[in-house]
């Protein structure tokens, strides 16, 4: 991410100065929005720790990078005070923080089923719970034994349609898909609360982010479109699918919507780490999977989606347009300068325009927005739930 803000190991001593004890310069290697750069700073990397602490436990000149990755030399609300792995993390009041915090400890706990999950805020043995099922809050909710709130995430769940495939590269073919999937049945039957329908590249709460949903279901709409790019009784082709819930359940009933307009849909099942392989390489037809921001800033996405500078194979740009073959030397001219914009109403007004190009023509087929569903126990208030996980914040947190 700092390399993103041209901030590398051989420059960043000279670019990034104390001024004095509250003002730090830092100098960037090009001219960027500053929305963007304070989006870059304000994420994980770019967090402020304890000098004196960090460089007690250096070695090799690491500056305690190496202690850092199991402790904490931060300034926040709350210390690390034990971590083991894939079982907890125990926190502990800063007593010297900035204002006072109703909390002297909080244990996170590492639960992965969300059975488990429940159960333990059934009995009270936990009060918070975040990867509970659509039917564990459901059930939760309506015994009274927990309330559950949805916070839209920076994650979209999409379609990648490999440009590759010259049946596929065909702009009336990636319109017609988008006209046979049938989103709210999806929303409404498979993935419920932990999904919400969303067909741009920029998710709802960042800057610029458009928040409209022209397609639905329309099967005549797009055997009209399937005859007019030469392919009137459709077409096979493949997609990779991670196993598990919601992706297999969701590419069934994909398939399901894509056979309605003759497109003969085969499912290549795999793990993650197969599939993602598999689409890193450009060797896919079609990829069902989850992009996810990692700041908050419109151009985590649009460097995703609406950039490609080199579609060659030999690409050092790898980003998701390169995966999918798509080369788009305009969108990319129109990423970069929304990049360098310094007026942030200009620079939304630009993602809107860019994200309104990609609806009408692009072999993405955006469909949902992750929710993160938070559960909590009667009494417990005040948890700040963000829409990417460095934002999750314990400062408000209370229990009656």
């Amino acid at each position: 991410m700092l390399q993103g803000i041209g901030l590398t190991k051989d420059n960043v001593l000279k670019n990034v100065k104390k001024i004095d004890d509250a003002t730090v310069s830092v100098t960037t290697d090009r001219r960027y929005a500053p929305t963007f750069v304070l989006n870059v700073l304000g994420a994980w990397p770019a967090s402020v720790v304890d000098r004196k602490l960090a460089l007690a436990h250096q070695q090799n000149g690491d500056f305690g990078n190496g202690w850092l990755r199991t402790h904490e030399a931060g300034s926040g609300a709350y210390r690390l005070v034990k971590w083991t792995a894939n079982e907890s993390l125990i926190l502990q009041r800063n007593d010297d923080y900035r204002t006072p915090l109703a909390m002297k400890r909080i244990v996170l706990r590492h639960v992965p089923e969300a059975s488990g999950q429940r159960l333990l805020l059934e009995n009270g043995d936990a009060d918070i719970a975040r990867n509970l099922s659509p039917d564990d809050i459901a059930a939760l909710t309506k015994s009274g034994k927990a309330q559950a709130f949805g916070v839209p995430q920076a994650t979209l769940l999409y379609l990648g349609l490999n440009t590759k495939n010259p049946i596929l590269a065909k702009p009336d073919v990636q319109q017609a898909i988008k006209w046979l999937i049938d989103y709210n049945g999806i929303q409404t039957n498979i993935v419920k609360t932990i999904y919400k329908v969303h067909q741009t590249f920029i998710p709802e709460g960042f800057l610029g982010a458009l928040n409209e949903n022209p397609y639905h279901q329309d099967v005549a709409k797009a055997k009209a479109l399937l005859a007019k790019a030469g392919v009137p009784n459709g077409f096979k082709v493949t997609m990779d699918v991670r196993n598990g819930y919601p992706y297999s359940d969701i590419a069934q009933a994909i398939q399901s919507n894509l056979a309605q307009g003759g497109i003969k849909l085969e499912l290549l099942p795999g793990d993650n780490k197969q599939t993602l392989a598999k689409y890193r390489a450009r060797q896919h037809d079609i990829y069902i999977g989850e992009w996810s921001a990692d700041y908050i800033d419109p151009h985590s996405n649009a460097q995703g989606f609406a950039w490609n500078p080199d579609n060659s194979d030999g690409s050092a740009y790898k980003m998701l347009a390169w995966r999918n073959s798509w080369n788009i030397p305009q969108l990319t001219k129109e990423t970069d300068a929304a990049l360098a914009e310094p007026s942030p109403q200009k620079r939304a007004q630009m993602y809107e325009a860019m994200q309104r190009e990609m609806l009408a023509n692009s072999p993405f087929v955006i469909m949902f927005q992750r929710v993160s569903q938070v559960a909590t126990r009667p009494g417990v208030s005040g948890l700040e739930v963000g829409p990417i996980n460095d934002l999750v914040s314990y400062r408000q947190l209370k229990k009656q």
